[in-house]
């Protein structure tokens, strides 16, 4: 049964990896991209925790607050609390920096900590001097940006550039190098011009804002591109320390780009297709494994969800694997990248093909219908002759209403892969063992392969072995799995695998005993047999059993090879060995408990005489010393002659001899010790008696 389940399970592997190469082989352009789902926002509860609703900065509060208000997570009053006096100290500090005060500011814009006017117009005349001052593009990017977000709580005349022509250049000239943008800082630069356009005092000159739409549109043709139809944008290392990773910089730069494009007149002409890509980019990355990423994923994303140059639509597949058996149909959803409804579009299925054959199509030119209730276009299969197998299905997004074309990016054709499973029919399963000379079946099994058989079959090294079925799927076509084998296994648990080929409409093998003998090392025997068959779009793969078979081969020479050891089951290695049951030696007979009880007053006999011969000789205490230190001493000595029948007694009922010898070794010195000084008393005292 082990060894059953183990190849169940390298069936299941096998067939997994298998579908896993054909996709990512013969479909590398192929990808499927989802909006934001539920993930997202369960990823956004894990990665921004919280330790009593605060943040390690104000930085981190305010993605995390932007990220819970795009996903429609309320997390307002948990934050606040704890968010708004960090807010309320920073804004009224005299030492803070113009990144701080930025920081600050995007969190009071969401919570509305309640920060007066007064408070506020003080900022922004300190920001104010900071851009008389700047000389990085950080400085303006947060000053300006402070300003901005002031603009709308305060009078304008504290916040408008009265210089503004001088701001647009200087910012223009630090994220430049040599007269291209670099794109660490170019998003930066575009948010800043952005600021620099709505607080300009009066209207700037057209032409700088014509040439930074020149340089957007030329930042454009430098993208990165994956084989899916990702793009992005990816500066080349000159600093390491300074470097950002690809999903950091195009986060910058679309909100750069999305933020110029709302302040300024007009359109930037950036294809579609250019834009639908760097929502793929983002969707691609699926749930990010950090807060700072899923930010910047969230947060772009949102970005283009709400932009002027043009908004991402996203054709997506609730389930890429549809079963023949449960009818299912293709469904299809088009949404915008933040998961909300499209305009009305038309979905058109342009064709299908096998990835084994892209050449020949299946299928070609099936618009889908649309179910308004539930948001899906879909379009049965199962009528337009579709069998199992994997496919690949391409898709056309068309807008009903043309003048949306300028608002909504749909992309060009759309490759998806799909899996179409079924159940296949078995037919005309059978197993025979023929003879070698004439080819004459001298005996032949109908076999079910719906479940196991119990056939029993002998044959000799003569003779052969034929084992033949067909394979059909739901429409009637001849059907070839992954895999196909039979496997002999001997009593002596040595396997031998055999691929089952396919000849014509049917799946044939035929063994020849006589050739396969040394394969068989000569072991005659009963052998089971197995037959497995399986495939990833097979819904009823299976292993069976076929029944067993009666091999009478010859003996072996000499120099036969010798079947190799088998491994041995590791649960019988490793495995709870057998209980080990103790025999123990009868207990001997004892005397009834009468006798012992006897026996036990006996010897408390000589303990009596001993007090009574001490009350006949008149035993008295008026030789114990009166003195303290000789009493104590004469003391110390009884109690250590009580010590050492108490030692006795516990090495009678619980110690052994060592521990006794060594407890009596230091009782002895003891008792010599204090006995000595005791009798030396005596002694004393008996000598100054007999000179008086």
């Amino acid at each position: 049964m082990a060894r059953r389940n183990i190849v169940i399970v390298f069936l299941a592997v096998a067939i997994l990896f298998f579908c896993f190469c054909s996709i990512s082989i013969c479909n590398a352009a192929s990808s499927i991209f989802n909006p934001i789902s539920i993930e997202h926002r369960s990823a956004a509860l894990e990665l921004f925790t919280t330790t009593d609703g605060s943040f390690s900065s104000l930085e981190e509060a305010y993605e995390a607050l932007r990220t819970f208000q795009i996903l429609g997570v309320e997390k307002k009053a948990e934050i606040s609390p704890v968010a708004c006096p960090l807010v309320v100290e920073t804004l009224t500090s005299p030492s803070s920096n113009p990144e701080n005060l930025f920081n600050a500011l995007r969190v009071q814009q969401i919570l509305k900590c309640g920060v007066d006017a007064a408070c506020l117009e003080g900022v922004a005349s300190k920001l104010q001097a900071v851009l008389n001052d700047a000389s990085s593009l950080l400085d303006f990017y947060h000053s300006i940006g402070s300003l901005v977000l002031i603009k709308n709580e305060v009078s304008e005349s504290k916040v408008l550039l009265e210089d503004a022509d001088s701001t647009f250049h200087s910012i223009k000239a630090l994220s430049q190098s040599d007269g291209r943008w670099r794109y660490g800082y170019s998003g930066l630069a575009l948010e800043a011009l952005a600021g620099v356009v709505s607080l300009a005092s009066s209207e700037l000159d057209e032409s700088m804002i014509v040439t930074v739409k020149n340089d957007i549109r030329k930042l454009f043709d430098s993208l990165e591109k994956y084989d899916d139809g990702s793009l992005y944008f990816d500066e080349k290392i000159v600093d390491a320390a300074e470097h950002q990773n690809a999903l950091s910089t195009t986060s910058s730069v679309v909100r750069g780009i999305t933020a110029f494009s709302a302040v300024t007149p007009g359109e930037i002409d950036i294809p579609g297709d250019k834009i639908l890509g760097l929502a793929k980019f983002f969707l691609g990355i699926e749930v990010p494994g950090t807060a700072k990423d899923l930010f910047n994923q969230i947060d772009s994303l949102a970005c283009l969800e709400n932009n002027r140059v043009s908004i991402p639509l996203i054709l997506s597949l609730p389930a890429t694997v549809l079963s023949l058996s449960r009818k299912d149909p293709l469904k299809v959803q088009v949404k915008t990248v933040l998961g909300s409804d499209a305009p009305p579009v038309t979905v058109k299925l342009v064709q299908a093909y096998k990835s084994s054959a892209k050449e020949t199509p299946v299928l070609e030119n099936q618009e889908l219908k649309f179910d308004p209730k539930s948001s899906v276009h879909h379009l049965d299969l199962l009528p337009l002759g579709i069998d199992i197998g994997d496919y690949i299905f391409v898709f056309r997004v068309l807008l009903q209403d043309p003048d949306q074309k300028q608002i909504y990016a749909t992309g060009g054709q759309t490759h998806i892969p799909v899996y179409v499973t079924g159940f296949i029919k078995v037919d005309s399963a059978e197993i025979a063992v023929l003879d070698n000379d004439l080819g004459s079946i001298e005996t032949k099994k109908e076999l079910d392969l719906s479940k196991e058989n119990i056939l029993s079959l002998s044959a000799n090294h003569l003779q052969k072995l034929r084992l033949s079925f067909q394979l059909t799927s739901p429409l009637g076509h001849l059907f070839k799995p992954h895999q196909v084998f039979l496997k002999l296994r001997h009593v002596t648990e040595v396997e031998h695998i055999f691929v089952v080929g396919s000849s014509g409409k049917q799946f044939e093998l035929i063994l020849d005993f006589l050739g396969l003998v040394e394969k068989f090392y000569y072991l005659s025997g009963r052998y089971e047999m197995q037959l497995t068959v399986g495939d990833s779009a097979m819904e009823n793969s299976f292993i069976k059993g076929l029944g067993q078979v009666e091999l009478d081969l010859p003996e072996a020479p000499e120099k036969a090879t010798r079947p190799p050891p088998q491994p041995v089951d590791p649960y019988t290695r490793y495995g709870p060995k057998e209980e080990i049951m103790h025999i123990f030696r009868a207990p001997e007979k004892r005397p009834p408990q009468e006798l012992s009880l006897i026996f036990l007053g006996l010897t408390v006999v000589p303990f009596l005489l001993f007090l009574i011969g001490l009350l006949r000789l008149g035993v008295n205490l008026k030789n114990f010393p009166t003195s303290a230190i000789p009493a104590t001493f004469a003391f110390l000595f009884h109690a250590g002659l009580g010590a050492v029948l108490s030692l006795y007694l516990l090495f009678w009922l619980k110690l052994d001899l060592f521990t006794t010898l060594k407890a009596l070794g230091f009782l002895g010195v003891f008792l010599f010790f204090v006995g000595h000084r005791t009798l030396s008393h005596l002694a004393s005292a008996a000598a100054k008696l007999k000179a008086a």
